[in-house]
């Protein structure tokens, strides 16, 4: 991995204004290309361009996680199953760079009119989304050219060696500390414009993420040199530690366990919540809207279906007495869904449907349950479940919100258990983990739903661990952090920084519930009977290459244009 060349450089950001992901801002080019950044207006209508889906994925807590084995879909994932090629033509998608290092060059014309405080919110902006561009950029490549300069498509930087990957999480940290200091610390509406607080969650998560990475890859074709893993370990915690001292969140809890979780996710309206950080708001009544996600009219199924979870999920469901469901008692078998169900985390029914709960809530007050769901699963071509595990987390059953094909539910973007988590894992990695710093994190969060809290002293063995190698801690809080967050877009992240195909992944197929419950099973079942959806697709399970696959290929046409000092990524 020694240099990287960078083309396809998007246009300056006044060029950009018609992207329909924009959500009905001012258009970017009122602000005339001679006269940019007079007055901090301008500053603020040019970081408006990074309220989008890059930055914001839409709905991003209902049902993602298809790049992993929690959720199974219609198609084989292609870097699961190791089939990826490697593309001949594009580029790194460096546009975001250019256009943030634009406003970093030129946004200091209105120091000499303008107090700083006027407008150092947007500049703490524009140090959140540089950073967040180059996280997502270090996640895909690894090793990546950092630039601090506005450059043209001729500039010979463009020529630079790539920057190795550490001293990028350096950069990006380094961004996030400045956000950080500029963005405001208050609490706000959680759906306008960032704060502090949520550019420390990001550190958080970039720092947990480039430390598991450096301590996990440790050795592999993906490795760093001089690694230092708890150096980014101990910026994780520090930075979730700051969240969690300020008294400004706390973990969404009404005291109903059997509801609260399902609950959190089909709010209408965030602003009040204690646990949500940051979201997007949506109103279908109206077109336009003064706020950063207003009124986005964008596409979403009315109802949950198609979107199945794996059995490997399911089994990680402990039961009421925090004890895995191998050898245990409060087991009562894989029969029906419901018998599955019985004596686990409320958070299990909580997430994935059962024919006895409710489906659809009609305005007249009738009530239809998932049973009549449950009952077209004999049809494929009605409904693609291939696991019979179909997720309801963030789907709201009551129809009024169900407008044609749109959805009015709020996405959450940034929660406060992801704070928890973090600061848990990283403490765990650390080596330094007291049973104070569980109670603070992960029992608040089975405390929500009735569940035992871990006790650092008496962890109970669970003969299914995925990760026997490692102690029992870290395999619970790794298990907590899947169930926790499932569906939120974290697993796929999750497997890469843990270097973790080998144990999820390599040869394994997504199963899903006994094939029984379905009088006429148009899908493909094991040899004990549980649903096997891929099972002609791959027989011999994923083909993900562990030399290869943890990053994507470099474009052939870069390589091209670069031969003397680009070199392709490890394995492609």
């Amino acid at each position: 991995m020694k240099n990287l060349i960078i083309i396809g450089l998007i246009p300056l950001f006044f060029l950009m204004a018609c992207n329909d992901d924009f959500l009905d801002r001012p258009p970017l080019d009122q602000v005339a290309s001679d006269r940019f950044f007079e007055k901090p207006k301008d500053l603020e209508t040019y970081v408006n361009q990074y309220y989008n889906t890059t930055f914001f994925p839409k709905y991003a807590n209902h049902g993602n996680d298809y790049d992993s084995d929690d959720l199974v879909g219609p198609t084989v994932n292609t870097r699961l199953q190791g089939t990826r090629p490697v593309v001949t033509t594009g580029s790194i998608g460096f546009g975001n760079v250019r256009s943030v290092n634009y406003f970093m060059t030129h946004y200091k014309k209105i120091e000499e009119f303008h107090e700083f405080d006027s407008y150092k919110q947007y500049v703490g902006e524009a140090y959140y989304f540089k950073a967040v561009t180059y996280f997502n950029l270090l996640k895909s490549y690894g090793d990546i050219q950092w630039l601090d300069i506005d450059l043209g498509t001729s500039s010979p930087e463009l020529y630079n060696p790539r920057t190795p990957r550490q001293i990028v999480a350096d950069r990006i940290i380094s961004c996030l500390d400045t956000a950080a200091m500029y963005l405001t610390a208050d609490k706000t509406n959680g759906y306008e414009r960032i704060n502090k607080w949520i550019a420390l969650l990001m550190q958080s998560r970039v720092a947990l993420y480039e430390g598991t990475w450096q301590k996990y890859h440790n050795g592999t074709p993906f490795g760093v040199e001089n690694a230092d893993p708890n150096k980014y370990l101990s910026k994780a915690v520090e930075a979730a530690e700051q969240i969690m001292e300020s008294g400004l969140y706390a973990i969404y809890n009404n005291n109903n366990p059997d509801e609260d979780y399902r609950n959190l996710f089909i709010q209408r309206d965030y602003s009040a919540n204690s646990e949500v950080m940051f979201w997007r708001k949506y109103d279908n009544n109206l077109s336009r809207g003064d706020g950063a996600f207003t009124n986005d009219r964008n596409f979403r199924m009315s109802q949950p279906l198609g979107r199945s979870i794996s059995k490997s999920v399911i089994d990680d469901y402990l039961c009421t007495d925090g004890r895995a469901i191998t050898g245990n008692p409060l087991f009562q078998g894989y029969t029906t869904i419901v018998q599955e169900m019985e004596n686990r985390d409320p958070r299990f029914r909580q997430t994935v449907a059962s024919p006895d709960q409710v489906w659809k809530i009609q305005a007249n007050g009738n009530v239809e349950n998932w049973s009549s769901v449950f009952s077209r699963l004999n049809d494929n071509a009605d409904l693609n479940a291939p696991t019979g595990y179909m997720i309801q987390k963030g789907y709201d059953p009551q129809v009024t919100y169900h407008v044609q094909q749109y959805g009015e539910e709020p996405s959450i973007l940034f929660r406060y258990a992801e704070v928890l988590l973090n600061y848990i894992e990283a403490k765990a990695e650390l080596g330094d983990i007291t049973q104070g710093d569980i109670d603070k994190t992960v029992k608040l969060l089975r405390d929500r739903v009735g569940m035992p809290k871990i006790n650092i002293e008496s962890i109970a063995t669970d003969p299914d661990w995925d990760f026997p190698a490692l102690t029992p801690l870290i395999n619970e809080i790794r298990r907590e952090r899947r169930i926790e967050l499932i569906g939120e877009g974290f697993r796929w992240d999750d497997i890469a920084r843990w270097a973790a195909a080998d144990e999820l992944i390599v040869g394994k197929r997504p199963k899903g519930f006994k094939a029984s419950q379905i009088t006429k099973n148009p899908f493909h079942e094991d040899e004990n009977g549980f649903m096997d959806p891929y099972q002609k697709a791959m027989p011999s399970g994923y083909g993900f290459k562990l030399n290869r696959d943890y990053l994507d290929p470099i474009p052939e046409s870069q390589i091209v244009l670069n031969p003397e000092n680009l070199t392709q990524n490890p394995g492609w």
